[in-house]
């Protein structure tokens, strides 16, 4: 196991990232800092989407040289750790909870969904491995709070969030796709033809049962609320 602030076989290494101090610099002050870094390609992302976050393209914005960048953040992954826990401070920690831990969770998710349609470059880099920086974990504490009334241990408390951040990441990419789509009214009604063949071709009764029953709500807040009360209400406090 690497040492403190020593480099980790792969990927970012989470005791040089958030627990070392950067080392002062000689000469004269640079005019940005890595909080500035951080906004700044926050900032393109949200406008662009992360593929237009480069090291380059994020000097460009706080008026430096790419190389005086990479002591502050040496790589795009390192870059992307920033990014996720700087917006991750925009996550309201002050909200009382109630001691309904079902009732708390769901607001939780709640507020993952604002957060994430917010920034919606932020699922995608969530599906993979990322180190939890000091905003990241005041909101998991959070959720651990919120959860303690269920009388489930601390590792299944830690479980069922990462479930539940996964549901609402996943839900909030098939909530972004289908925005996509419905600005191609072509397309939408393509897949409207093409799913009524299917379910009148008599191979698929259940597929054919299902999309002729009585239709849910649309609203993608109510399809997120159905979804994550069936996942919250199903899962066991014994």
């Amino acid at each position: 196991m690497p040492g403190h602030g020593q480099p980790h076989a792969a990927g970012v290494d989470p005791e040089r990232l958030w627990l070392d101090r950067p080392e002062p610099r000689r000469g004269r002050r640079p005019s940005f800092s890595r909080e500035a870094i951080t906004a700044a390609a926050v900032a393109v992302a949200d406008a662009e989407g992360l593929e237009a976050v480069t090291m380059r393209r994020v000097a460009s914005e706080v008026g430096a040289g790419v190389m005086s960048l990479y002591s502050y953040a040496p790589d795009k992954e390192t870059l992307l750790e920033l990014m996720v826990d700087h917006v991750s401070g925009e996550l309201p920690l002050t909200e009382l909870l109630t001691g309904d831990w079902r009732a708390d969770l769901k607001a939780l998710a709640h507020l993952q969904r604002a957060h994430m349609l917010r920034h919606p470059w932020l699922p995608a880099t969530l599906s993979t491995r990322r180190s939890p920086g000091p905003r990241t974990l005041a909101f998991l504490e959070r959720a651990l709070t919120a959860l303690r009334p269920s009388g489930l241990d601390g590792a299944t408390r830690l479980e069922v969030f990462a479930q539940l951040t996964g549901f609402v990441a996943g839900h909030v990419s098939y909530e972004l796709a289908q925005a996509g789509a419905a600005r191609s009214p072509e397309r939408a009604e393509a897949e409207a033809r093409y799913l009524a063949a299917v379910a009148a071709d008599g191979h698929h009764p259940e597929l054919a049962e299902a999309l002729a029953s009585a239709g849910r709500p649309t609203a993608p807040e109510d399809t997120f609320s159905r979804f994550l009360g069936r996942l919250v209400d199903g899962l066991d406090s014994a």
